[in-house]
């Protein structure tokens, strides 16, 4: 076995045929939908743009709400202490 077919995992003509029979499906799969493949790359940017964007508004909204529960418990610990406290 040659170190060529070793890498692609059988022979080179048999891995030509299967990766042409797969581009022809995905083609026309994607001409059935209207794509292109610059619709492909833009998905998959503005998927992780969008990941991005949402994990730091998710950690604005997670300090939005320590903050807004900060104003009533940081007072009432604060009275609670002054109304507690022993000489």
């Amino acid at each position: 076995m040659s170190a060529l077919t070793r890498f692609l995992g059988d022979s080179p003509l048999r891995v030509f045929l299967k990766l042409l029979v797969v581009s022809f499906l995905v083609g026309l799969v994607m001409n059935a939908f209207g794509w292109s493949p610059m619709d492909v790359l833009y998905g998959v940017r503005n998927f992780f743009v969008d990941l991005w964007n949402l994990g730091f508004r998710a950690i604005d909204r997670f300090l939005g709400y320590i903050s807004l529960g900060a104003a009533i418990v940081i007072p009432a610990f604060i009275l609670l202490r002054i109304a507690n406290y022993r000489k």
